[in-house]
C-alpha cells in the first residue's frame, strides 16, 4: 500500500467517489496536498482528505477504501501514513469523524481514537445520522 498526494492525474478518480467536491475545491486540494490517493500494486484503491480545525488540528474528513479492498487493512495502513506525517509536520494531535452508522468508528477505536463529540444536522438541509467526532494524540 501506497499514499500518495492527489495530482492532476487522479482527479476523475477521486471525484467519482468524493461527492463533496467540485473543481475549485479539487484544485486545493492539489495545491495544498491534502488530499491523497491510495495505491495498491498500481491501481487507485482508494482516497484520503484532510484540513485543519482552528489551523491546528489536522482533521480527517474522508476516509475511502474501495469494496473489494476492504478489510484486508489498507484503511489502517493509509490512516497510519497521515499520522506518520502529520507528526513529522510538528502535529500532537489529529481528529477523524465519521457518520454514526458507519463501521468506520470500530478502525478508528482500534487505532486508539478516542470519542469527543457529535455533531447533530437533524432538520436541516444537511440532515445526515449523527456524526462521530475522535481525536488521538500523537
Amino acid at each position: 500500500m501506497e499514499l500518495k498526494v492527489v495530482t492532476n492525474q487522479d482527479k476523475e478518480f477521486v471525484m467519482g467517489i468524493d461527492k463533496h467536491i467540485d473543481d475549485t475545491g479539487y484544485a486545493d486540494r492539489v495545491h495544498t496536498k491534502s488530499g491523497y490517493v491510495i495505491w495498491e500494486e498500481n491501481r487507485r484503491i482508494g482516497v484520503m482528505s484532510h484540513c485543519f480545525l482552528w489551523n491546528q488540528f489536522p482533521f480527517l474528513n474522508l476516509l475511502f477504501v474501495k469494496e473489494e479492498y476492504r478489510g484486508s487493512g489498507f484503511g489502517k495502513q493509509a490512516v497510519l501514513c497521515w499520522e506518520t506525517e502529520m507528526r513529522q509536520q510538528g502535529y500532537r494531535m489529529t481528529l477523524i469523524s465519521t457518520q454514526a452508522d458507519e463501521g468506520a468508528q470500530h478502525l478508528y477505536r482500534k487505532l486508539g481514537y478516542i470519542d469527543c463529540g457529535g455533531l447533530v444536522l437533524h432538520d436541516t438541509p444537511f440532515d445526515q445520522p449523527m456524526e462521530l467526532f475522535f481525536r488521538k494524540v500523537l
